[in-house]
């Protein structure tokens, strides 16, 4: 009789995966433009001033007056479609390329449930998450629950992506950064919309992958207590693309060549240094713990190819009183197959907070 060993298989098929995405000629590389320039220059500066010995870190979100239209509704639902202006600073904004300046998101919400008695989660994109329909289908069961949904599609993704960018694959590395920047600006600001003119009771933030990254730091960046639900995610960025699987997927040649473009010679290994020195800017656990760390719950995959356990604990320690949750699989079957547990945990995390005063 011949045992199998299922955290291995699991393990095995994030590596197949892995290699199919992003080590075969099927796609380009990730950063195949090279370094971005002045313009990593730019977030190098900006993403410091995010840091907690920075004053000024909690500097309220801007406010924002979305255009809404409805897409269908039901006896019991309805879905809106809305767009803004994205709320990065006018530098930021000249930095990201024009298809992403304007933010779109889909809203999910119960009738016939005052706002105030209901709670909503800001759902983040993970790699490769082009559209609305997957993170709609996470949260559409929590209605019920009366917990409403808004997705919000990333800067360089869907319809705001580049028009040269193929897929998920950014051209540079301060893309990277700036979908992230732009990411946390405008989610805060939706946060801040929820609780300012939705009038929610309880709001959250999660997302898979990259978007629990996100949302980790939009949670400890957050004036208010949020419920914070990262899934599946690394402490940062460094841990995906200098140590995981997707360092395959990175164009570690053309980063050299560009570098050498500069009169900077280094060898790959120097190279794969540079990147970790750019992608420290990503490391949450330098963010702030969050206002109530209580309604942090982590879900991470115990035989995660992508994402090692150390790298959980990591910000979990960093994080006193946040809560770390284990499912059994790897990255890309727990993505497929543990929607249950992301759900427990979204509900967990928002009966972690107190609902807010409705005003007189």
């Amino acid at each position: 009789m011949v045992t199998v060993n299922i955290g291995m298989l699991h393990y095995v098929i994030d590596h197949i995966y892995g290699a199919f995405m992003h080590r075969t000629k099927l796609s380009p590389l990730f950063f195949s433009r090279g370094w971005g320039g002045s313009k990593l220059e730019l977030l190098e500066r900006m993403i410091k001033d995010l840091f907690p010995e920075v004053e000024g870190q909690n500097r309220p979100p801007t406010l924002i007056q979305p255009i809404w239209r409805t897409v269908w509704e039901t006896r019991t639902a309805c879905l809106r479609e809305g767009v803004f202006r994205t709320t990065c600073d006018e530098e930021l904004i000249s930095a990201l390329p024009p298809e992403s300046h304007t933010a779109r998101v889909a809203f999910l919400v119960p009738k016939y449930v005052p706002p105030q008695k209901t709670a909503c989660v800001v759902h983040l994109a993970g790699t490769g998450d082009h559209t609305f329909d997957r993170r709609l289908r996470l949260g559409g069961p929590l209605l019920k629950q009366n917990i409403a949904t808004m997705v919000l599609e990333s800067p360089f993704y869907g319809r705001r992506r580049p028009m040269l960018q193929r897929g998920s694959k950014l051209l540079c590395v301060s893309d990277l950064l700036l979908l992230g920047r732009a990411t946390i600006e405008e989610t805060r600001s939706l946060l801040h919309w929820l609780d300012s003119e939705g009038g929610f009771g309880k709001m959250g933030v999660c997302g898979l992958s990259m978007g629990g990254v996100h949302a980790a730091m939009v949670g400890s960046l957050h004036p208010t207590p949020v419920a914070t639900l990262p899934f599946l995610s690394p402490h940062s960025a460094v841990v995906a693309f200098c140590d995981g699987i997707l360092r395959y997927g990175t164009a570690w040649e053309a980063l050299r060549e560009d570098l050498a473009v500069q009169k900077t010679v280094m060898t790959l290994e120097e190279v794969r240094q540079r990147m970790r020195n750019v992608l420290s800017l990503t490391d949450v656990t330098r963010f702030p713990i969050p206002k109530n760390p209580n309604a942090v719950i982590f879900v991470a995959a115990t035989d995660d190819g992508y994402i090692p356990k150390h790298s959980v604990l990591e910000l979990q320690k960093a994080w006193p009183g946040s809560e770390v949750r284990w499912v059994t699989g790897g990255h890309v079957s727990s993505f497929l197959l543990h929607n249950d547990e992301f759900r427990r945990a979204i509900v967990d995390g928002l009966n972690r907070l107190e609902w807010k005063e409705p005003p007189l």
